[in-house]
C-alpha cells in the first residue's frame, strides 16, 4: 500500500512544501513570503495560520485533494533534546516550540509542527515531526568538555544525516542499526557525525561550537584569543554571536559563502581563495578523523551530503585525505523533503514506531 504524505518546512521568509506517494514526488514547491508582511506579526508562531492558508492554496493549485493525504509532517524546530525518529505532534511539543526560553529564541522551523498539526486535524490524520536539529544521542563520555560548567551538546543537521545514513545502509544491504558510518553535511553550517549502529553518538556543534569552520560559521576557535576579543570592549555579545554564526568562515575571509564562486576563483589562480577553501576542507577531514577514533576504526562508510557535495573539487579533496579510513559515498544536496516524508512513511508502514514527545 502506498501512503501520501505532505511535508511542510518553514524558513524565515519562505515555506517549502512537498507531497510524496511513498518515495515518488508529486510536487515540491517553495512559497515565498513578503518580508514586510512577515514583520507585521508580533511573534513567529502567530504566522502559522497565514502560512497554512498559503500551503492549502498551493496544494489545491496542484489539483491534489487534501482528503487524499495519509499524514502531514512538519520540520521539527527547536524542541527539547530528543532521540532520533518520528514523533507525533502533541500539545507538549507545541508548548515547547512556543517557549522562547527553551533555546533563547524561536526559529521559523518551529512553525512546521503548528501548520502540520492544524492541517492534519482538519482532515483527521496523524501529524509528525522527524529528526529535528536537537536530536541528542550522545554517549555520556562525549558530553564532557574539560570545563565542569560547560557540557558538550548535540546540535546538528540530523534530518539529512539520518536519512542519508539509512540510504547508505540500504546500499550496503544492511540495516541502519547494524552499521557504523561517518556522516558529513556541508551547507551554510557543517555537521560531522559519528553514527554508531544507527545512533549519532558524537558530532561537532554545527551552529556555535567545535569543529570545522564553514561557509558562514567560525567553528572552533583558539580560546585565549577568543577571550581577548570578548573582553576587549570592541564587540557586544550580540555582535560576536553574529560574527561567528552568520559572518564567519568563508564569508569573513573571502566575502562570499558560495562554494562555486570560490572554486571558480581558484581555477583562475586566486591563491588566497585556494588557501582558505582548502583550509576548510582540511578541518572537515580532521573532524572525520576524530569521528573515526570515536568509532574505534570500525567504519562501514563515510558519506558526504549537503550543497557543497555537488562540487567535484570538494569531494576529491576530501577523498584524498580520508578514503584510507573507509569508502566515501556522495549523496549531494539537502534531502529534507524526502527525509520528512519518508520518516512518516516508515511509521505508516510499521517499519518504525512513532515516538511520544515529552516535556521535562
Amino acid at each position: 500500500m502506498k501512503y501520501r504524505v505532505l511535508a511542510v518546512n518553514p524558513g524565515s521568509t519562505s515555506t517549502k512544501i512537498a507531497i510524496f506517494d511513498d518515495t515518488k514526488s508529486l510536487f515540491i514547491e517553495t512559497l515565498r513570503h513578503d518580508a514586510k508582511q512577515i514583520a507585521e506579526y508580533d511573534s513567529i508562531i502567530e504566522q502559522y495560520e497565514f502560512r497554512k492558508e498559503l500551503v492549502i492554496k498551493a496544494i489545491e493549485k496542484n489539483n491534489i485533494e487534501l482528503s487524499s493525504l495519509d499524514a502531514v509532517v512538519g520540520r521539527g524546530g527547536l524542541v527539547r533534546a530528543i532521540a532520533s525518529g518520528t514523533y507525533k505532534i502533541n500539545e507538549a511539543m507545541l508548548n515547547d516550540l512556543s517557549d522562547p526560553e527553551l533555546w533563547g529564541r524561536i526559529h521559523a522551523s518551529n512553525l512546521g509542527a503548528f501548520i502540520a498539526k492544524s492541517i492534519a486535524d482538519d482532515i483527521k490524520v496523524d501529524s509528525f515531526i522527524v529528526d529535528p536539529v536537537t536530536v541528542d544521542e550522545f554517549e555520556e563520555i562525549a558530553r564532557i568538555s574539560g570545563c565542569p560548567q560547560i557540557e558538550r551538546k548535540s546540535l546538528l543537521h540530523a534530518l539529512n544525516l539520518r536519512y542519508c545514513g539509512i540510504s547508505i545502509a540500504a546500499e550496503l544491504t544492511k540495516k541502519f542499526t547494524d552499521v557504523n558510518l561517518i556522516g558529513v553535511h556541508m551547507g551554510g553550517g557543517i555537521s560531522v557525525a559519528a553514527i554508531k549502529k544507527g545512533k549519532m553518538v558524537d558530532v561537532n556543534n554545527a551552529v556555535l561550537g567545535m569543529g570545522p569552520f564553514s561557509p558562514q560559521r567560525a567553528g572552533a576557535l583558539p580560546i585565549g584569543d577568543l577571550l581577548e576579543m570578548a573582553f576587549s570592549g570592541d564587540y557586544t555579545h550580540k555582535e560576536m554571536i553574529k560574527m561567528f554564526t552568520k559572518k564567519g568562515g568563508l564569508i569573513a575571509y573571502l566575502g562570499t559563502d558560495h562554494g562555486g564562486d570560490i572554486i571558480k576563483k581558484i581555477a583562475e589562480g586566486d591563491q588566497k581563495a585556494e588557501l582558505i577553501f582548502d583550509a576548510m576542507l582540511y578541518q572537515i577531514s580532521k573532524e572525520i578523523g576524530a569521528c573515526a577514533a570515536v568509532l574505534k576504526g570500525k567504519i562501514d562508510g563515510i558519506f558526504l551530503t549537503g550543497g557543497l557535495a555537488y562540487n567535484d573539487y570538494v569531494v576529491e579533496k576530501l577523498k584524498e585525505r580520508v578514503d584510507f579510513i573507509a569508502k566515501v559515498y556522495v549523496i549531494a544536496g539537502e534531502k529534507e523533503m524526502e527525509a520528512l516524508t519518508q520518516g512518516a512513511v516508515r511509521v505508516l508502514k510499521n517499519i518504525e514506531k512513532a515516538r511520544e514527545y515529552k516535556s521535562e
